[in-house]
């Protein structure tokens, strides 16, 4: 019986992660809003997490302004359904953001990640993954994938330097 509540888990963690893929973006981040604005939304979507969540979206605009903020909706978006709101994953499913070296390691790794996505084998925090991470190079245009990098590598504790639209077009398969 256990099984079968494993195998429930894991077949509904794959419709949602399809079903996040399955999402369009609105890619198209306005330039034209305030920062204050920006940090409010920023604020809001990351508020139904938790207090900590809060005060980490909070730092982590202060840490990488708008670029962050922006990133804080699209992670919203299209990558919290799979890595949770929190950052955490699901053990076993999807890897975690929070903590992750690969995040907050080289910038063009993770890039790559995101932009081309990857498949098959992975460790992470003493877990393997072996799953399918979609490509966003398609779907994201290059200035939301250096937003939603922003946006990770500074969120969860996580303290890594932010990503420019530059860095993610400069990354090729």
């Amino acid at each position: 019986m256990e099984r079968l509540s494993k195998i429930g888990l894991v077949g509904l963690a794959l419709m949602l992660a399809l079903a996040a893929c399955s999402k369009s973006s609105n890619s198209g981040t306005s330039s034209t809003t305030s920062s204050e604005a920006t940090a409010a939304a920023s604020a809001q979507a990351s508020a139904a997490a938790s207090p900590e969540a809060s005060a980490s979206a909070a730092a982590q605009v202060a840490q990488n302004g708008a670029a962050a903020a922006d990133g804080g909706k699209v992670y919203q978006t299209n990558c919290s359904s799979c890595h949770q709101a929190t950052g955490e994953g699901l053990v076993g499913s999807f890897p975690p953001l929070a903590g992750n070296p690969v995040v907050t390691g080289d910038a063009t790794n993770v890039i790559h990640i995101l932009k081309y996505g990857l498949n098959g084998k992975i460790q992470v925090a003493g877990h393997t993954y072996n799953g399918m991470m979609p490509a966003w190079g398609q779907s994201l245009s290059n200035a939301d994938i250096a937003a939603v990098i922003t946006y990770i590598r500074s969120s969860w504790g996580n303290k890594a330097s932010a990503v420019t639209e530059a860095d993610v077009a400069g990354v090729t398969q």
